[in-house]
C-alpha cells in the first residue's frame, strides 16, 4: 500500500501582489507563499490528502517563511532543500483590468533551478500514488535532470504522472526548448492539463480538439483536460469530450492559482475513482467541482494559503445552478 496519495516536484515561491495603495500613491505588494506544483498541494490538502513536496528555496527568510507556510497547511516539506548561496525565486504579479496577469520574476538564478538529482529522494516518489510536475523545474539542466530522473523513479513505481506545462515564458532561453521540454513531459503523463493558450502554441491549432488529436498521435495520454479561461474547461477521455462552462464571479479580483486550484481538485477525483472506465456523468462531475473551485479563488489574493475550504465550494455550486 502506497503511504502518499501525491507528490509534486518543482517551484514553490514568493508571489508579491498589489493590495491597496500607500498614502503616497504607490502600490502596497503583498508576500502570498506561491508555486504551481505546491498550490496544487494546497488545494489536496483541503481534502486531507496526504501529499509531500520536493524543491529547493534560498537559505533566507523567504525560504523559510515558505516552509513554515506549507508546513502549517499539513504539506509534507522534509524533501525541502536549502540553498545557501542563491536566493528563493520571487514573482511580481501584475494584473489587468479583466483579473487576468502576468509575471516578472527574480530568477537569474533562482534557488527553485538549483535542484540536483541527489536531492531527489527516491523513496517519497515510490510511495506516491500520482507524482505531479510542470515546466518550470526544466528550464535548465540541472534541475531539469532532477526532474528526468524523479519521472523515471515514478513510472517504474506505478505512480499515475500528472502534467501541467504551466509555460512562463520569460524564464525561458527560448520558446523551441520550452516545447522540447514539453514533449518530455508528454511522453511521460497519464493526465495532462494545459491552458487553451497553450495547446494553440504547442500544436499550431485553434481548435482544442484538434490539438488533443495532435497530442494524442504521439503519446497515449488517457486524460487530456483543457482549461479555457472563462469560457470553462474540457475533458478528454477516451473517445468523449465533456464540456463545463465557467462560473463567473462578480468578486474575481485576480486570477493567480485558478489553473493549480482546478488541478488539485482533478487529482482529488482521480484519487477517488482512477483513471479506468470514467463516464461521461463522472467526468461532467469532475469540471464542474474544479471549475467552481477557481472561480472562487480569482476572489482572493495569492494561491498556496488562498485555496477555497470544500464546504465552501459546494455551496457556491449550489446557488449558481
Amino acid at each position: 500500500m502506497k503511504t502518499i496519495d501525491v507528490t509534486a516536484l518543482g517551484e514553490i515561491l514568493i508571489d508579491f501582489t498589489q493590495n491597496g495603495l500607500s498614502e503616497q500613491g504607490n502600490p502596497l505588494l503583498e508576500m502570498n507563499p506561491g508555486g504551481a506544483p505546491c498550490n496544487v498541494l494546497a488545494m489536496l490538502r483541503k481534502f486531507n490528502r496526504n501529499v509531500a513536496f520536493i524543491g529547493k528555496v534560498g537559505d533566507d527568510n523567504f525560504g523559510w517563511f515558505l516552509k513554515e507556510k506549507a508546513e502549517k497547511l499539513g504539506i509534507d516539506m522534509s524533501n525541502l532543500s536549502f540553498d545557501e548561496d542563491v536566493h528563493t525565486t520571487l514573482a511580481f504579479v501584475h494584473n489587468g483590468e479583466d483579473g487576468d496577469r502576468d509575471f516578472t520574476f527574480c530568477r537569474n538564478p533562482g534557488a527553485d533551478m538549483q535542484l540536483n538529482e541527489q536531492e531527489v529522494n527516491e523513496e517519497v516518489i515510490k510511495q506516491s500514488r500520482i507524482f505531479h510536475f510542470g515546466t518550470l523545474s526544466m528550464t535548465h539542466e540541472g534541475v531539469s535532470n532532477a526532474t528526468k530522473k524523479a519521472l523515471t523513479i515514478a513510472k517504474s513505481n506505478d505512480c499515475l504522472i500528472s502534467f501541467d506545462p504551466n509555460i512562463r515564458e520569460p524564464l525561458w532561453e527560448n520558446l523551441e526548448e520550452a516545447r522540447k521540454q514539453v514533449e518530455v513531459g508528454l511522453s511521460y503523463c497519464d493526465i495532462l492539463k494545459i491552458s487553451d493558450n497553450e495547446i494553440q502554441w504547442l500544436t499550431g491549432e485553434e481548435d482544442y480538439s484538434k490539438g488533443v488529436k495532435k497530442i494524442r498521435d504521439k503519446y497515449p495520454i488517457k486524460l487530456i483536460l483543457v482549461s479555457m479561461g472563462d469560457k470553462g474547461s474540457r475533458a478528454y477521455y477516451e473517445e468523449d469530450m465533456i464540456e463545463v462552462r465557467a462560473f463567473k464571479n462578480e468578486q474575481t479580483i485576480e486570477t493567480t492559482g485558478a489553473g493549480d486550484t482546478f488541478c488539485g481538485c482533478v487529482l482529488q477525483f482521480i484519487l477517488d475513482y482512477g483513471l479506468k472506465e470514467l463516464t461521461k456523468e463522472q467526468l461532467t462531475e469532475m469540471l464542474t467541482f474544479a471549475n467552481g473551485a477557481a472561480s472562487l479563488i480569482t476572489t482572493k489574493k495569492g494561491a498556496l494559503c488562498s485555496m477555497p475550504e470544500i464546504e465552501t465550494i459546494n455551496k457556491f455550486l449550489t446557488i449558481s445552478k
